[in-house]
This record gives structure tokens, C-alpha cells and sequence, in this order.
């Protein structure tokens, strides 16, 4: 293994299904799960191809109820192909012995390379080498190269190339009570001799899609239609001392897709017109070399090499190509089918990183949340409110997509899913809008569709206020903060906890900074966002009084989660882990128990530690001092005590989250958390979880951890401004970033000492601030400082 390649040594069918997640290869358009192509999807293998945004909704049920959900559709697979000596079993490695095998991801040219020997008996071993891109510059091509070679003695092979569509969405056990037969009307033919086809659509959501693949071989190709199976078959011999190859390109294509007519024929056209397997790796290179110059990272060791996995995953999901699509961010990516490829508030981990590097993509991601602005008007209405409550889950038009029911595995009931009240996810895509036109410096975003979705998100917050005579302070009952483990009351009858402190100190946030935005907003802008939105005097009012007032609960000196949180009893978390072990799901443990984790002090993940998540400690302070609370050092120091000793993370994200806060304020405890970030899904931490799809989120956050949380980097206000965090295990890295269209800007620390370049082709000079001094860096210029220890 180097440092640009992820490898896996020897066949393990326990470890097959996370090895396809992280050997998945894509574009941002289309993605493909590492699955060897000669396996069908079985309790071992899971061959998924999804295309980004295509979903489909169908109604199942579940405990005596009909519930319905719409799911991220696995598409017609076009990656079989197999060989067998004739008249015996199909060779893969749970049918025939295997004397070695080796599965690599190239990540510098995103090319999957597989090589396994199958032992054939009389002494014979057949070779199989396989390679396998999904083109970064063509997004509707995919091709897979198969080299064949034989030790001991000729070997003649009956071999079966096919695309199927006989495809359902399984590859998430505790779904499959749930109906998964996204697609019909499957139909499959054959343009040429060497091309077959296959076309089908889903079932409610009338999404077409059109398939083609041409199979290259020395030897002639036969078409033959096995509905729902569009094959091709042939006879190879293949000869001691000299390589048989196969090629297989396939093209797809969608009724989602601009300036499209008939999907099929398009795919028939360009897998016509694509050239052979040499030419499209040689393009494909190409252009994965000018994403990695845009998203040049330096990070030496194990570290550098999981981040660099990490980064290769980002891309995939989230390319340049995504920047045509109408799509948001799928939780687990395009890796499987967990969380039904729903788009959650992952972005809020992910556009930090992409607003540096890939502006344009994160501009068509919250372009993404804007067409659904009418939706989430319309769920704020249904509440009686007014402003814009977007999804909790979120799909293909902004509908609440957020299941009704979810399965305990432990106790295999199912339970009531009440996240939909997490309506925290409007503040951070607030939060979102208001750092990509920070760091890109896009003031028509902001001064429009930006400043609209900011308008009708703080519209929402301060509707949703309701003002305590007693208390002299505005609540917002109601709801379920970022710990999830939370959603009621003990022996309440209603859902939902009151004074969430994370959702009050954001909702706080929006309306301020919403203020801020209307009050610099050019007269023109302003007046086209007031008109287009009805907004009135006394509206702003109400916003600057609630953006004051908004209550926040503490307990025993520290921040409270929510109102009542220092009710509840303590759990004996040496017993648990003693009788458990892995207590990451304590929610699942207790329920299967017949208690409630609403009972006790414990969360999944960070909900109040966001906070220090998100702001800057001199920006939080100030938002508490806005309330008019004081949240000093040690306030904040004993905060972080009370809930470190008090999660379970059971969520990828908060490993990162605790390590990004502990850098800053606990720096001896921080490296634990930071692995743990890194390691959740190469390592699956989650206990299989990985398997399903990877956690986009935190892999973009450990990025981000990087570039932004272990050296301060804020972009506000002008400038760059640095405060960096000396961790002694990452204390050497580099990185370039795009800061308000400058390309290359580039950043390095190594051992206390901090290097800013600025290239010559930057017009204007940057000024970075740091803690103790202000510099500008011209064009062409390297500028060196010591840092404190």
C-alpha cells in the first residue's frame, strides 16, 4: 500500500461489504460500489450503482401501518461479468478455491484494481486482473478491463457479460420489511453486434433510464436477452504465456439529465462514440489530476493517508460535475442505501471544506435547498407559522422525507421516529449561506436567493418564539436538538424538548445575522427581498427583541442540552459498558431493556458542544453576551466536562466534533477523539454501518478539521484570519485553498512555524490576522512567521 493507494490483501467475506464502500468509485453524477463483478447481490456482496438525486417513493407496511418512504434507487447494474470452464459453476470466490487476491483503489487516477488467482484443479490457475474507472470527465461513461491469463495448461471459458435490471434496494437488512422494488418496465435489446442496451423506469416517480454497453474481445460477441437481463456471451481460450482481455463500456443516462430527449438513445449514441479502455483511463486521468490541484492536501503518516481516502470519497460524491445537478448532500454518499440517500444537515460539516476549493459546487448545493424554499414555507404553515421549516430529511422536492417508524434491531420493534422536530437543520443551512459567501466573496448569492432562504429560516425562528412572562425570556418549545437520544419528556404524551440550547443559540444566530444582511443590503436588493417576501418594519423589531431574549437553560454551572436536562438521573456508564461493551447505540440497549435513554444524562453525539463547533470562542461569547448570559472560560471548560463524560457517540460526526472542540481547550485528550474521526469508517467503528454507505459528513469534516479547526481559519470581514492549535500528533501540514476567487493560496505549517503564499497571478494582496499581529501577503510573495508556543 503507498500513500496514494487503498488496498485490501486476501478474500474475507466478513469484511465484503465494507470494502465495496470504500472501493466505490464515481463522478458526482454516478457512483458504483466495489463489488467484484462476477458476484450477485447476496448476504456477502452488494453491487449498487446510484445516480445522484434519482429517488423514488413507494408505500410499505410495517407493525399493522402503512408508512411511505422514498429511497435513493439502486440502478440496473451494469458491472457482471463471469467466466466458467464449460458446463461447470460460474468462478467467484465463494464457489471456486482462491489462491490470492488483492483489491486496490488507485486514488490519485480513480481506478479500481482487482487481481485474484482461482485455482482450477489438474494444476491450472486462471488469472484474473481486472480495472475499473467511472469517468471523472465523461460522467455517463464507466468501463471495466478484464486480463485473463493461464498457468498450468490452455483454459477455455464460457464467459456472460450483462447489464440487469432485475435490481431491488436490499442492501440495508433492517429495510428489508420495507418494499425495495424501485423499477420497472424493463425492457433490453441490442444496438449492434457488440452492443446491448436496457431501458427501464421507476415506478412512482417516472424516472427514466437508458443503459448501454459494448463488450470488446478478441472473439466474436453473441447477444442474447434473459429479461430482465440484457447479455452477451462468448467462448475464450486462453493460452499459457499470452493475455486474453475483455473490455466492457457502458454508458447510462437519465430523464433527469439536461438537454436530453430519449434516454436510451443518448446512451446508445455515446457508448457508440467512446473510445477503448486506454483512451478513456488516459482522459479520466486527466482530470482527476486538476481535482487533486484544486484540492491539494499534505498531510504526512497514517493520518495523511486516510484523509487523503477521505478527500477521494468527497470528490466522488461531490464533483464539479455536481455543480449541473439539482442535488443535495446524501448523508452516506453514493455508497449504499443507510438513511435511504436522504440529504440530512451533513452539509454543514461538508460546505466548509468545498467553499476553499470547489465554490461553484457549494453554490449549487445550497442552490439545491433555495428551489425547495416553497416546501418549507408550506411545513412552516402547517405549524401555524410563518417563514420557511425545512426537512429534517430531506429528498427529491423538500418534502419531509424523516421515516414515521424505525427498527431497534436489539428488540426488533418498531418505535415512533421523532426526528423530524430537529428543526436546528434551517439555522445550518443559514449557517451555510452565510460561510460560502464569506469565503468565496459572492455577494450576488447573498444579496438574493441568500438572503431570501436567511429572511424566511429567521422568520421561522422568531414565529416559533413564544414569550414566558415569568421567566421574562422568549422559548421554543417543542423540538429535538442534535443528540437525537432526546425526544421527549419522561412519561410526557407529546414529543419534543423545550429550549434546546444548541437550536436557541443558533436560532439567535440567524436573526442577528439576518438583520446584519437586510441592513447592508444594497437599496435595489433590498427592496426586490422585501417585496418578494412581504417583510414589514415590525417583523424586524420582533427579530432584534428575540435575537435578545431567547432563553437559555444552564444547571450546576454549565450549559443545559434543554430546559430539565438536570432532572434527569445519571447512568451508570461503568455498568453499561461492563455488561454492553460497545454502548455507541445506548438508545437501542435500553429499549431493548424496556427504558428510555430519555430518562438519563446521556447523548449520542455533541448537541451543546456544537456550539463550539461552530463559532469561534470569541464569536460564542459574544452570542451569549447578546442574551445576555455570561459564558466565560470556565463556564465553558466545565460544559465540556459535563457532556464528554456524559456520550456515547454513537455518530461519526461526533468524534470529529469533540476533537475540533478539545484541540482548543483540552489538548491532551483531543488526538483520541481526532482518530476516532478518522477511523469511524476505514475501521467501520460503527459496527458495520460502513458497509451501507460511508458517513460523508465526517470524512469531510476530518478534512476540515485540517484546514480550519487546528489553525482558526475564519474568512470574515475582509480577510483570513489564523489561530493556530499545536497538536503534537498532526503537527506538520499543508494545503491550498480558493479564498473570494484567488486560486492557490496556499498554507503550511510545519513545527511551529507558519508559511502563507500567495501566487502572482492573485491581483490583490490577502491580509491574514492572527491573535498577535496583521499581515498583507502580495502576489508572489511566501511570508514566514514564528508562531507561540
Amino acid at each position: 500500500m503507498t500513500a496514494w493507494t487503498w488496498q485490501y490483501d486476501g478474500y474475507d467475506p466478513a469484511a465484503e461489504r465494507l470494502r465495496e464502500s470504500l472501493c466505490t468509485l464515481g463522478n458526482g453524477y454516478v457512483a458504483t460500489r466495489g463489488a467484484l463483478p462476477e458476484c450477485a447481490a447476496d448476504d456477502v456482496h452488494y453491487p449498487g450503482t446510484y445516480a445522484a438525486g434519482c429517488y423514488n417513493r413507494l408505500t410499505s407496511t410495517v407493525a399493522g401501518r402503512r408508512v411511505e418512504n422514498e429511497d435513493m434507487v439502486n440502478l440496473p447494474n451494469w458491472l457482471p461479468l463471469r467466466f466458467r470452464l464449460p458446463g461447470g459453476d460460474w468462478l467467484t470466490p465463494d464457489t471456486a478455491p482462491v489462491l490470492g487476491h488483492r483489491q486496490s483503489v488507485h486514488l490519485d487516477c480513480g481506478l479500481l484494481e482487482r487481481h485474484t488467482r482461482y485455482g482450477l484443479g489438474d494444476g491450472r490457475v486462471l488469472d484474473v486482473r481486472q480495472r475499473r474507472l467511472v469517468h471523472m470527465a465523461d460522467p455517463h461513461l464507466a468501463a471495466l478491463r478484464t486480463e485473463l491469463t493461464a498457468q498450468g495448461g490452455a483454459v477455455e471459458l464460457d464467459a456472460e457479460a450483462a447489464l440487469d435490471g432485475g435490481v431491488t434496494n436490499a442492501g440495508v437488512a433492517r429495510y428489508r420489511e420495507l418494499e425495495g422494488r424501485h423499477l420497472t418496465h424493463v425492457h433490453t435489446g441490442d444496438a449492434a453486434p457488440d452492443t446491448v442496451w436496457l431501458r427501464c423506469r421507476t415506478r412512482t416517480s417516472d424516472i427514466r433510464f437508458g443503459l448501454a454497453a459494448r463488450v470488446t474481445a478478441d472473439v466474436p460477441v453473441v447477444a442474447a436477452h434473459a429479461q430482465p437481463r440484457a447479455v452477451q456471451r462468448m467462448r475464450l481460450l486462453v493460452d499459457p504465456g499470452r493475455t486474453t482481455v475483455v473490455d466492457k463500456t457502458v454508458a447510462l443516462h437519465t430523464s433527469r439529465d439536461a438537454a436530453i430527449s430519449d434516454p436510451l438513445q443518448a446512451a446508445v449514441d455515446r457508448v457508440e462514440a467512446a473510445p477503448a479502455f486506454d483512451a478513456l483511463l488516459r482522459s479520466h486521468r486527466t482530470a482527476w489530476n486538476q481535482l487533486w490541484r484544486r484540492a491539494e492536501l499534505e498531510v504526512p503518516g497514517e493520518a495523511g493517508h486516510i484523509l487523503r481516502l477521505h478527500l477521494f470519497h468527497v470528490l466522488q460524491t461531490l464533483s464539479p460535475h455536481t455543480a449541473d445537478l439539482d442535488v443535495g448532500v446524501p448523508a452516506r454518499g453514493l455508497h449504499g442505501e443507510a438513511y435511504r440517500g436522504h440529504v440530512f444537515w451533513d452539509e454543514l460539516f461538508v460546505l466548509p471544506y468545498l467553499n476553499l476549493h470547489f465554490p461553484e459546487v457549494s453554490r449549487a448545493l445550497l442552490h439545491y435547498r433555495h428551489r425547495r424554499l416553497d416546501p418549507a414555507r408550506t411545513a412552516a404553515r402547517a405549524l401555524g407559522r410563518r417563514g420557511a421549516r425545512y426537512p429534517w430529511q430531506s429528498g427529491s422536492d423538500g418534502r419531509e422525507e424523516t421515516q414515521q417508524l424505525h427498527l431497534n434491531p436489539r428488540s426488533g420493534r418498531w418505535l415512533p421516529d421523532h426526528s423530524h422536530l430537529q428543526h436546528h437543520v434551517g439555522s445550518a443551512i443559514a449557517y451555510n449561506v452565510w460561510q460560502y459567501c464569506e469565503a468565496s466573496g459572492d455577494a450576488e448569492f447573498l444579496h438574493t436567493e441568500g438572503a431570501e432562504m436567511l429572511l424566511e429560516i429567521a422568520r421561522f425562528w422568531a414565529d416559533s418564539a413564544a414569550w414566558d412572562a415569568g421567566l421574562g425570556r422568549h422559548r421554543i418549545p417543542g423540538v429535538v436538538g442534535p443528540d437525537e437520544y432526546h425526544d421527549a419528556y419522561p412519561g410526557a404524551g407529546r414529543p419534543g424538548l423545550d429550549d434546546n440550547a444548541y437550536t436557541n443559540v443558533t436560532a439567535a444566530w440567524v436573526l442577528a445575522r439576518t438583520l446584519e444582511v437586510l441592513r447592508t443590503l444594497p437599496e435595489p436588493r433590498r427592496r426586490e427581498v422585501v417585496e418578494r417576501t412581504g417583510l414589514d418594519g415590525g417583523e424586524l423589531e420582533r427579530w432584534e427583541d428575540v435575537s435578545r431574549t431567547l432563553h437559555v437553560p444552564f444547571h450546576d454551572g454549565v450549559v443545559s442540552q434543554f430546559d430539565g436536562y438536570g432532572d434527569l438521573a445519571e447512568l451508570d456508564w461503568e455498568d453499561y459498558r461492563r455488561r454492553y461493551g460497545d454502548i455507541r447505540r445506548l438508545d437501542r440497549i435500553l429499549e431493548a431493556e424496556g427504558d428510555t435513554v430519555n430518562r438519563y444524562r446521556a447523548s449520542k453525539q455533541a448537541d451543546v458542544l456544537m456550539l463550539g463547533y461552530l463559532f469561534s470562542p470569541a464569536e460564542l461569547r459574544g452570542l451569549f453576551d447578546r442574551l445576555g448570559y455570561r459564558l466565560d472560560e470556565e463556564t465553558w471548560q466545565r460544559t465540556v466536562d459535563h457532556y464528554l463524560a456524559r456520550t456515547s457517540h454513537g455518530s461519526t460526526l461526533s468524534g470529529l466534533v469533540h476533537g475540533w472542540i478539545l484541540a482548543r481547550c483540552r489538548r491532551a485528550e483531543a488526538w483520541t477523539f481526532c482518530q476516532e474521526a478518522l477511523k469511524g469508517d476505514v475501521a467501520d467503528l460503527q459496527g458495520g454501518t460502513t458497509g451501507e454507505g460511508i458517513h460523508l459528513g465526517a470524512m469531510a469534516g476530518t478534512l476540515d478539521l485540517v484546514q480550519r479547526g487546528l489553525t482558526g481559519l475564519e474568512t470574515r470581514a475582509g480577510a483570513l484570519w489564523l489561530d493556530p492549535v499545536p497538536l503534537p500528533e498532526l503537527s506538520s501540514y499543508g494545503f491550498s485553498l480558493r479564498y473570494q476567487g484567488d486560486w492557490g493560496v496556499r498554507l503550511r505549517l510545519e513545527h511551529g512555524l507558519l508559511e502563507i503564499a500567495v501566487p502572482p497571478s492573485d491581483p490583490v494582496p490577502i491580509e491574514v490576522r492572527l491573535p498577535d499581529r496583521t499581515v498583507r501577503v502580495r502576489p508572489g510573495d511566501t511570508c514566514r512567521l514564528a508562531l507561540p508556543d
